[in-house]
């Protein structure tokens, strides 16, 4: 074994420690130049924004796909429905899957599963008996395909990103939401106008399967897998990442130690509001400009785009501001404190919103609804990454899980409040939700492992080698 002087002592027991019994070779080079982790994070924000492109493509395109199948919108709310029940079903076999796993194997899977049941989405040809079924079903398996990704990033997270950049890094995730669900209108809708949708939905499939394969390759599940990290960049990995509550690398906690947290309920319950409050954006506002306010298919594109920029800004923000409250004054007010404030003032958007007789004034008012949800939305995952370590992929599953049962509630009953009583009903439904999930992180223990165990935050106390210092 080669061991340079000073700190890289830290670096030779950090492999060590990860592998133990095994001979350790460390190569001393130059500072490093790219950090790694921010590459991978780099690349989950594209994958991140290429699955929401896809999400929102079905949105904006289901005028036509409603017009072709002869679907109302009763009908077509299933169809966004067997997509999101697919999604959450498959939430926690895909979180499992990326701690058994890895989730470099499991994140280029969901890529190449979406973009197959995409591109199977399109070739349903119309008139044909049992068409609607066909929908429902390529949207079942899409949404299957696409639950295992935010799981496995945020399995990635846990064993790369110190706890106190695991705000921006999630923020930088998510914001991909943003971002894909923002250009697709416009690109959508050209796609729409000169070739039809069915070739939006060709390309998207064509795009994931691109960005997976990338992932595959410049991806490795641990820092020590990956022979592009540097010792300064592993000491710093290493010092930030708290002590993991299982024991080996390719372990997961079981699911009744996890069902049996209370911070896991608390965290799926807010996240539920979430999912109902976010999925009214990507459904069903394009479908209300252009409907119910009268704005025809440009300027529906136009300020459909404006909730999705605000996420794709905000998300990172909330993110930053969340890593630098925990820094100075404690994980309570910035993981926990944070959302309670930005989830009650999204409901008071959302409730503004519907007292604006303008289109326009009301699109502006439901993008400041928009960006203040996505301001919490790292807290979310970073708590999740904190109390979990590596069964993150797991814990993570159950609560996005919650997500997207609050997605599929939304996507069947918003157009039934609002055919029963019109729809500002069903934002003032939202509204009420989005408090509800506000409280809900009055319960939540950001210090408070999964396994019932306080988190620990110090670095291990390390072998000093002979005649070396330890730095």
């Amino acid at each position: 074994m080669q061991v340079a002087p000073k700190s890289n002592n830290l670096i030779v027991y950090w492999f060590q420690r990860r592998k133990p019994g095994k001979t350790v070779s460390v190569s001393f080079h130059q500072p490093m130049r790219v950090q790694i982790r921010w590459l991978l994070v780099s690349w989950m924000f594209l994958i991140s924004a290429i699955a929401y492109l896809d999400r929102v493509n079905i949105s904006i395109a289901g005028s036509s796909i409603q017009k072709e199948f002869h679907l109302d919108d009763i009908r077509l709310g299933w169809v966004f429905s067997s997509f999101v029940v697919g999604y959450a079903l498959f939430q926690v076999p895909g979180g499992r899957l990326a701690d058994r796993l890895g989730p470099r194997k499991v994140l280029s899977l969901a890529t190449t599963v979406w973009a197959v049941f995409t591109a199977l989405f399109a070739t349903v040809p119309a008139g044909i008996p049992g068409a609607l079924a066909l929908l429902l079903a390529a949207e079942f398996l899409l949404g299957a395909g696409e639950a295992m990704v935010y799981p496995a990033c945020n399995r990635v997270v846990a064993s790369w990103i110190p706890s106190q950049e695991r705000g921006l890094a999630n923020g930088l995730i998510f914001s991909g939401v943003g971002a894909g669900a923002g250009i697709a209108p416009p690109l959508i809708t050209y796609f729409l106008v000169t070739h039809g949708w069915r070739w939006s939905f060709w390309i998207c499939a064509a795009i994931g399967l691109v960005a997976g394969l990338i992932w595959y390759g410049i991806a490795r599940d641990l820092p020590e897998e990956h022979s592009w990290v540097k010792p300064a960049e592993a000491e710093h990995i290493l010092l930030g990442v708290p002590e993991q509550p299982a024991a080996g690398p390719r372990e997961s906690l079981r699911l009744s130690v996890i069902l049996s947290s209370r911070n896991v309920w608390a965290l799926t319950l807010s996240y539920f509001t979430f999912g109902y409050v976010s999925y009214i954006f990507f459904y069903w506002f394009f479908i209300y400009l252009n409907k119910v306010r009268g704005l025809d298919l440009k300027a529906s594109a136009f300020f459909g785009m404006l909730p999705f920029l605000a996420m794709a800004a905000f998300a990172p923000l909330g993110g930053y501001i969340s890593d630098r409250l925990s820094s100075c004054y404690g994980k309570r007010l910035g993981r926990c404190g944070l959302p309670v404030v930005c989830m009650a003032v999204a409901a008071g958007f959302l409730m503004l919103a519907m007292q604006a007789q303008d289109a326009r004034l009301g699109s502006l008012v439901l993008a400041g609804g928009a960006g203040a949800l996505y301001l919490s939305t790292g807290c979310f995952w970073s708590v999740t990454a904190d109390i979990s370590g590596r069964s993150a992929g797991s814990v993570s599953g159950v609560m996005n899980m919650g997500n997207q049962i609050g997605g599929a509630v939304t996507a069947s009953l918003t157009p039934v409040l609002a055919g029963a009583f019109g729809w500002s009903s069903s934002f003032l439904a939202a509204a009420a939700l989005c408090l509800a999930g506000s409280l809900a992180w009055l319960l939540v223990d950001p210090q408070r492992v999964v396994s019932g165990k306080t988190v620990k935050h110090a670095a291990p106390e390390l072998t000093v080698f002979p005649g070396r210092e330890r730095h």
